[in-house]
C-alpha cells in the first residue's frame, strides 16, 4: 500500500495533479454517498461501481452519471474489475473481494466496517456491540485480505452509544456517516500523498 502514497508524495511536489480511478462495491446510502463524495472530487474518476441489484440506490445514481455498472452477488471477482482500475472502495458490501480481484486493482481494496476493529467483526457488528453494552464503539476503514475485516487498519474513530440507541440508529445516524468521513479522509490523503 506504501507505493500509492511515495506516487501521491511525487506528483504532489512536481505540482501535478493525479486521477486515482477508483470501483465503489457496496449498496444503499453509504455507497450511493460515497458516489456522489467521489463524483465531486476532480482528482477521483469512478470507473465502475457493482452493487448487488439493479434497483439499488449506487446503481440508480451511477446510470445519472454514465458509470458502468457490475453486478455482484457472494463474491467480486478479478473478471468484474475494469482493467484500469487503480482501488477498490467496499462500503456497505456483504460480497467477498477476491485476492484476484484485489490484486487486479493497483492498489488493492479498502473497506469500511462499523466497528473498532478488531472488535466487533462480520454482519452483526453493531447487533454484538449493544448485546455487550458497550458504552463506545466506532467505525474502521481498513485493507481488504483473505479475512473477513481481519486487514490492516488505516484510520478508526469512534462514537459514544447512548442509551436510547438502537441498531438502526447508531447505524444511521452515527456509523454510516462516520464511514463517510473515513473515505474522505482516506481518500484526501491519498491524493494528497500524506496517507499512510
Amino acid at each position: 500500500m506504501a507505493d500509492i502514497f511515495e506516487l501521491c508524495k511525487v506528483f504532489a511536489i512536481w505540482g501535478k495533479t493525479i486521477m486515482i480511478k477508483i470501483m465503489i462495491v457496496g449498496q444503499k446510502w453509504l455507497a450511493e454517498q460515497l458516489l456522489k463524495q467521489c463524483l465531486l472530487n476532480s482528482n477521483i474518476k469512478v470507473v465502475a461501481v457493482s452493487p448487488p441489484n439493479k434497483n439499488d440506490r449506487l446503481a440508480l445514481l451511477a446510470n445519472q452519471n454514465n458509470i458502468a455498472i457490475v453486478l455482484h452477488y457472494k463474491q467480486l471477482t478479478a473478471n468484474q474489475i475494469p482493467n484500469d482500475t487503480d482501488l477498490i472502495l467496499t462500503a456497505h458490501a456483504y460480497c467477498f473481494v477476491t485476492a484476484k480481484a484485489r490484486n487486479k486493482a493497483r492498489y488493492g481494496a479498502v473497506g469500511y466496517h462499523p466497528s473498532l476493529l478488531p472488535k466487533y467483526k462480520g454482519k452483526n457488528a453493531i447487533v454484538d456491540c449493544l448485546e455487550n453494552r458497550e458504552l463506545v464503539t466506532g467505525g474502521s476503514l481498513y485493507q481488504l485480505d483473505d479475512g473477513w475485516d481481519t486487514g490492516q487498519i488505516l484510520l478508526q474513530q469512534s462514537v459514544m452509544i447512548d442509551s436510547d440507541d438502537t441498531a438502526l440508529s447508531l447505524w444511521s445516524d452515527k456509523l454510516a456517516p462516520l464511514g463517510l468521513e473515513l473515505f474522505a479522509d482516506y481518500l484526501r490523503a491519498l491524493i494528497n500523498g500524506g496517507a499512510k
